[in-house]
């Protein structure tokens, strides 16, 4: 089903209920046994990642110090369930003085901090392979909203500064662990605003489930072995 939003957005596949520029969305439907599978499935594909992936850390963290000699990992803050804070890292996919030169802003096409190593790492999402450590200690699931920086800001189309959490929906998105991967980053083109992304995001908290997290799970390692993760269009 495809239905658009109050601005005339296509949403593929989903519905979403808008007044105005405000989200009316039902809470995460309670299923507890659920969720403990779903933890359980975190906890064992996040070991298993980690064990069967370290290999790859050790050419990845090669390449990065063979590029410029820079740190391995990018570490920061994000925001989680609940509004928690945690510490997230990354392979490090930008140059060392990105944040201090531009400030935390969303990567866009042609985005010139990003480095040769990190054009490959961000087009197959290698780049996230160390937050399979925040999944195996339940900062985050394999499947939900992506988690953001606290003090993120977007640049509107008239060159406005927005801080995300004023955009609607940016709080209701919290109600469950933020995700490696999800309905947003899947679905929805690359360079949409914020305000849209966040309605795939309550969308997902609306009609989450094992099926359609294994759904999710799937077409991501299809997109990663694509290589096509930054695709502005889309990635299948």
């Amino acid at each position: 089903m495809r239905t658009d939003d109050a601005d005339g957005h296509a949403v593929r596949g989903i519905s979403v209920l808008a007044t105005g520029s405000t989200l009316t969305l039902a809470e995460p439907r309670s299923e507890d046994g659920t969720a403990r599978v779903k933890r359980v499935l975190d906890v064992a594909l996040a070991g298993a990642g980690l064990v069967a992936s370290l290999p790859v850390w050790i050419a990845i963290a090669l390449a990065i110090k063979c590029e410029d000699g820079g740190p391995v990992f990018y570490c920061q803050d994000r925001v989680g369930q609940g509004g928690h804070r945690f510490r997230s890292r990354k392979f490090r996919s930008m140059n060392a003085r990105a944040d201090a030169d531009f400030g935390p802003l969303q990567a866009r096409e042609g985005d010139p901090r990003v480095t040769r190593v990190g054009r490959f790492l961000r087009a197959t999402a290698l780049d996230e392979l160390p937050q399979l450590w925040n999944i195996f200690c339940g900062d985050m699931s394999f499947v939900g909203p992506r988690p953001l920086m606290p003090e993120e800001v977007e640049v509107s189309g008239t060159g406005e500064r927005v801080p995300i959490d004023q955009i609607p929906g940016y709080v209701a998105r919290h109600a469950v662990r933020p995700g490696l991967t999800g309905l947003a980053q899947v679905y929805a083109p690359r360079d949409i605003p914020r305000r849209y992304k966040f309605q795939y995001d309550l969308l997902y908290i609306r009609n989450q489930s094992l099926r359609l997290d294994l759904k999710l799970i799937a077409l991501s390692f299809w997109v990663t072995f694509r290589g096509k993760w930054e695709s502005r269009s889309d990635k299948f």
